[in-house]
C-alpha cells in the first residue's frame, strides 16, 4: 500500500502529507475549514459517538477499544468510506488527521494498520 502517516489536524500542512483527511467525527474547535486544507473530511470511518466516550483515551481499555472500533468498521457504510481511503492510500501519500492531543492512543494507529496492511 501507500504511505500512511498520522498528524494532528491543528499542525501546518506539508508538501509531504499528500491526500490529507480528517477522519474525526466532529469538526475541530477553533479550526477553520480553509485553514485546514483538507482533501477530503471522512466522518464514518471515525469510532463512534459511544465509543468514543466510553474509551475516554483510557490505555487500559485500549485493546477492547480496538476490538469494538474493528466491528464498526465492518459495517457496510464504513467498509465503504474505509475503501475509499484505501483507494487515496494506492495512489499516493496519506496524511489522517485527527484534533486528538495523543496520536497513539487514538484510533488512528489501528486505521493506518488497517490501510497498510
Amino acid at each position: 500500500m501507500g504511505d500512511v502517516r498520522m498528524r494532528r489536524v491543528y499542525d501546518e500542512p506539508q508538501d509531504a502529507d499528500g491526500a490529507r483527511v480528517l477522519v474525526d467525527r466532529l469538526w475541530p474547535r477553533g479550526l477553520s475549514k480553509a485553514h485546514a486544507d483538507l482533501t477530503a473530511w471522512a466522518k464514518d470511518v471515525a469510532p463512534s459517538t459511544d465509543l468514543r466516550h466510553w474509551y475516554g483515551h483510557d490505555p487500559a481499555r485500549k485493546d477492547e477499544f480496538r476490538r469494538r472500533y474493528r466491528a464498526e468498521l465492518d459495517a457496510p457504510e464504513r467498509r465503504e468510506a474505509l475503501d475509499g481511503l484505501r483507494e487515496k492510500a494506492r495512489r499516493g501519500p496519506l496524511t489522517l488527521l485527527t484534533a486528538t492531543k495523543a496520536i497513539e492512543e487514538s484510533h488512528l494507529p489501528l486505521l493506518a494498520e488497517l490501510l497498510d496492511g
